[in-house]
């Protein structure tokens, strides 16, 4: 089958209409503290992503979300609405996995360096990764939340979230071809319409309080099971790429309280 990535180029959509993620519901507002959303510069046009704050100076997100300049948001619940918990920084520097394959969208998962460090408080703070022996099971139940489509053609400004359950691999290894177990998750249960949908790439799987997993590629409607990176498989290179990146800035955000903020090109490693 063929499979899509699930992130969402903005000059497609049309208004406003608020929604759910599918078969979701919108989520508490600042209930999920560690949520990033991504604007994203390609070559196709404005985009967006979900992402995730690890540190107080790394997000993550996927690696098909690489654009030539990337916006960060943090502490956002409506995304169209100036909101004094929100804080929002550029990025210094992107750094996808070396062995990504966008053919294949292998080892999908991107660390972006932010220029500032944020503000950790109530409505923003970072989530947990798991332990090199923390592994998900088929059956786990988990939360995925993110601002993407909600439905083919309607797209939402409120964050929602839903609850999806890990599959075994053998669900999406029959219905994807280059799905890999090793370093990928199977996420959704294809006898019920819930799922993450385009745009909501780069967002976190999070089981436990645990962010497990990345929301990566699925069927171009939607429909589940969906292709999540496994995290636990990347925690050496996660570990080994922050600290190589000594902090180079110890200042506020760039911007508070709802003000935008504008980033040119950065390096790569």
């Amino acid at each position: 089958m063929q499979w899509f990535p699930l992130m969402l180029i903005l000059i497609l959509l049309r208004g406003d209409e608020a929604g759910k993620i599918i078969g979701g519901r919108e989520a508490r507002p600042h209930s999920h503290p560690y949520m990033a959303f991504l604007q994203i510069q390609t070559p196709e046009g404005l985009g967006a992503c979900g992402g995730f704050l690890v540190r107080e100076d790394f997000v993550m997100t996927a690696a098909h979300c690489w654009g030539s300049s990337i916006n960060v948001t943090l502490g956002a619940h409506n995304i169209q609405r100036p909101e004094r918990s929100q804080q929002h920084v550029t990025v210094l520097r992107a750094i996808p996995h070396p062995d990504y394959d966008p053919q294949t969208i292998s080892n999908d998962i991107m660390l972006l360096q932010l220029r500032s460090r944020i503000r950790k408080n109530r409505v923003v703070r970072p989530v947990t990764l798991p332990k090199a022996t923390n592994r998900v099971r088929p059956g786990d139940l988990c939360t995925v939340a993110g601002w993407g489509l909600v439905s083919q053609n309607r797209r939402t400004n409120v964050l929602q979230e839903v609850r999806l359950r890990v599959q075994r691999d053998r669900r999406c290894s029959d219905r994807f071809d280059t799905y890999n177990s090793q370093t990928q998750i199977c996420v959704g249960n294809p006898r019920e319409r819930k799922s993450a949908f385009r745009g909501d790439s780069g967002g976190p799987l999070v089981c436990n309080n645990v962010a497990q997993g990345i929301v990566s590629y699925g069927d171009r409607n939607g429909i589940p099971p969906a292709v999540f990176t496994k995290i636990q498989s990347f925690i050496p290179w996660i570990k080994r790429t922050m600290s190589r990146l000594a902090p180079r800035h110890q200042g506020p955000t760039d911007s508070l309280s709802g003000a935008q903020t504008s980033s040119g090109g950065f390096p790569q490693p």
